[in-house]
């Protein structure tokens, strides 16, 4: 080989390595200014090298730009491949566009590129996405029909597809029937019908596939456990739940700071403190640090328990081990310290959530309005009702109560008025209160034009 040429193709080699990490790091206009200087210099730029502009440009910027792409590269003489391809169907499938990706299919075959085993596993991905299961599956069949062994990827993007629709059982009856063709699954699509299952709520049916795996040789992971445990959680099986949590200690698994959070979570909400508090001594015990998530259950449980002083430490803990608080962390502690009565205390704890400017402080608002309302401090609540950007069904249920309790039923009936209007339900108790009030107070007119009001709104609904 003539040694200008070794040095071209070094060049070339050494120009995409520069552009992909360029790209890698979102700096798409240094790229671009790179690939304008390599050929410059003599570095010819090849399919590699618009196939990663067109991956970064996918990812980080739209599919206009990036199929514009593919003008540049017959402008200078560069055939697509099928990763060309690939990587714009993969773009359409990430911005949720079936349309476009099937036109990008369709491009393919009419410029006479052989789509391989990742374009139909990819566009398979985009249709289940986008609620097109039907659509998917064709693609599949097109797949058999064209000679192109599926893989495991691909019968794990079906299962996969099919469990994101909430077609569960769908997914258990394919996998069962490509197990009678030898399919050998493998933890991923375990996991994944599981999950599945989990989400449609058939616990006993997740549970025996749990089994099922174990007996397979190929065994379950934390992942695994977590979620069948979550899943018990959530549709209020708890015995089950902490059972699977157990199985998985007597196991050997060293369980991740996620399912002990679960754990912990739940025994608190069940008010099983001292249970909560063992299992929190275990998870420190066996190593595993704190994280954010973690951190937050434990404040809620001193906050609850009224340990502020040990909870505010927590924190203090927290912070110096370089984990920053978050709305919930700082919610939790306006929450506790209103619980205890602390308002002025809990004021200074939403003044300083304003500094850190966090997204949304809704919730803190909604406690210390709790927390006000609680103590007689109508007239504050109503002032920081007032100064609030956003307010929800909470705001208006807290401060309708609080108006009732102090007599004010005029005034909690304009403001019932108002959230209608505005499209919100607050909490039955709250309405009832309200009409109870002005009738005992002789408001009769301002009670049947607030019923007429209620009937309107839950009519408008349907």
């Amino acid at each position: 080989m003539p040694l200008s040429r070794q040095i071209c193709g070094l060049s070339t080699q050494l120009l995409n390595v520069c552009i992909a990490s360029l790209c890698k790091a979102r700096n798409l206009e240094k790229a671009e200014a790179v690939l304008i200087d390599g050929i410059r210099l003599g570095c010819i730029p090849d399919v590699v090298t618009y196939n990663t502009l067109i991956t970064a440009y996918c990812r980080f910027v739209g599919m206009d730009e990036a199929y514009s792409i593919l003008y540049r590269m017959r402008e200078v003489g560069i055939k697509p491949d099928v990763i060309t391809y690939n990587s714009l169907i993969a773009g359409a499938t990430r911005y949720c566009l079936p349309s476009r990706a099937l036109e990008l299919f369709d491009e393919m075959l009419q410029i006479g590129l052989a789509p391989d085993e990742w374009s139909y596993n990819t566009l398979m991905h985009c249709l289940f996405k986008t609620g097109y299961p039907e659509e998917a599956y064709k693609i599949y069949l097109d797949m058999i029909l064209k000679n192109i062994t599926p893989s495991s990827a691909t019968y794990n993007t079906l299962i996969n597809g099919l469990c994101k629709m909430g077609k569960a059982v769908y997914a258990v009856r394919l996998f069962r029937n490509l197990q009678k063709l030898g399919f050998s699954a493998g933890l991923v699509t375990y996991n994944t019908i599981i999950d599945g299952l989990c989400k449609c709520g058939r616990i006993d049916q997740a549970r025996r596939i749990l089994k099922e795996l174990g007996e397979s040789g190929c065994a379950p992971n934390v992942i695994t456990y977590t979620t069948v445990m979550k899943c018990c959680f959530r549709w209020g099986k708890f015995e089950q739940g902490f059972e699977i949590f157990y199985e998985m200690m007597n196991k050997g698994y060293n369980s991740d700071v996620f399912a002990y959070c679960t754990v912990i979570s739940t025994l608190t909400k069940k008010g099983m403190l001292t249970d909560a508090n063992a299992c929190v001594e275990q998870m420190l015990g066996n190593g595993i640090g704190l994280d954010k998530a973690c951190y937050n259950t434990l404040l809620y449980l001193l906050c609850r328990e009224g340990k502020l002083e040990i909870a505010f430490q927590l924190l203090n803990e927290m912070e110096e081990g370089g984990l920053e608080g978050d709305e919930y962390t700082y919610s939790i502690l306006v929450n506790g310290l209103c619980k205890m009565g602390y308002i002025d205390a809990a004021f200074k704890q939403l003044r300083l959530m304003e500094v850190r400017d966090f997204k949304s402080n809704l919730v803190a608002y909604n406690c210390l309005i709790d927390g006000l309302c609680k103590v007689g401090e109508v007239d504050s609540a109503m002032k920081l009702f007032n100064k609030m950007k956003s307010k929800d069904p909470f705001t208006y249920t807290s401060l309708l109560h609080g108006l009732c309790r102090k007599g004010r039923f005029r005034v909690a009936s304009k403001l019932l008025l108002t959230c209608l209007r505005e499209g919100m339900n607050v909490l039955r108790s709250a309405q009832r209160a309200v009409i109870t009030g002005l009738q005992s107070s002789g408001f009769k007119r301002d009670a049947g034009k607030l019923r007429t009001a209620l009937r309107l709104a839950q009519l408008s609904q349907y």
